[in-house]
């Protein structure tokens, strides 16, 4: 059984999704330290000016956990966030099919950060026909503190014996400790498609609403081609 790990992010790119249909679990990494200016509290969408940051203003203080850092709701990012959508994918070809979404999400009071993100991605996955994965959040598990042991016993908690990683990721896990522990390490395949966009040229590594708004039900197949 594939097991991913990944943390919660606000609007996830394509790759995000991708570690869903390739692993049988995946599980969301909300106990670990937040990162500032990452992409935790933030993403990109496409505008006639190439594209533009999507960011939820947060209130951290070091060396709070994703899963304990608030949103700061003084800065009224609901309402600019909603409008950029409406703004840039207005004449995209589903727009009209996904944007009921969004308002729902916009016009709900949210507290926590991560509570936001893991909402937005299990309602996204659904939108890709990929809720019949199984999900998980690391902070309901009792696993070590240390970086490489964290991610093993996710895999043998949730009954895996493999781990998908993303590129970059076998750069920082001791390899020799999973294999010591019985978990194989699979790194992420992942070519990032081409799609029809609004505004010119095409860019990659949005975030995934860029997708839908622009492909719909094709979404699920673009990221697989």
């Amino acid at each position: 059984m594939i097991i991913a790990i990944h943390q919660p992010q606000y609007l996830p790119w394509l790759g995000y999704f991708d570690k869903m249909i390739t692993a049988d679990v995946f599980c969301y990494l909300d106990n670990v330290q937040y990162k500032k200016n990452e992409w935790q509290n933030r993403n990109r969408i496409k505008t006639a000016q190439e594209w533009q940051w999507l960011t939820v203003p947060v209130l951290y203080r070091f060396p709070q956990k994703i899963n304990e850092v608030k949103i700061n709701n003084k800065v009224n990012w609901k309402r600019k966030h909603l409008q950029a959508l409406v703004t840039n994918y207005n004449k995209a070809p589903f727009f009209s099919e996904y944007i009921g979404f969004f308002e729902e999400v916009y016009s709900r009071d949210w507290e926590f950060l991560s509570e936001l993100n893991v909402y937005l991605i299990e309602k996204l996955r659904k939108s890709l026909n990929l809720d019949e994965k199984q999900t998980d959040l690391a902070s309901s598990l009792h696993l070590s503190d240390d970086p490489t042991d964290r991610l093993i016993d996710i895999c043998k908690a949730l009954g895996g014996d493999t781990y998908l990683t993303g590129r970059d990721g076998v750069r920082y896990m001791n390899l020799e400790r999973f294999n010591q522990r019985g978990i194989k390490v699979k790194v992420q395949e992942f070519r990032h498609p081409q799609y029809p966009q609004l505004f010119g040229d095409f860019v990659s590594h949005l975030s995934i609403l860029d997708l839908l708004f622009n492909c719909g039900p094709e979404s699920m197949q673009r990221i697989k081609r």
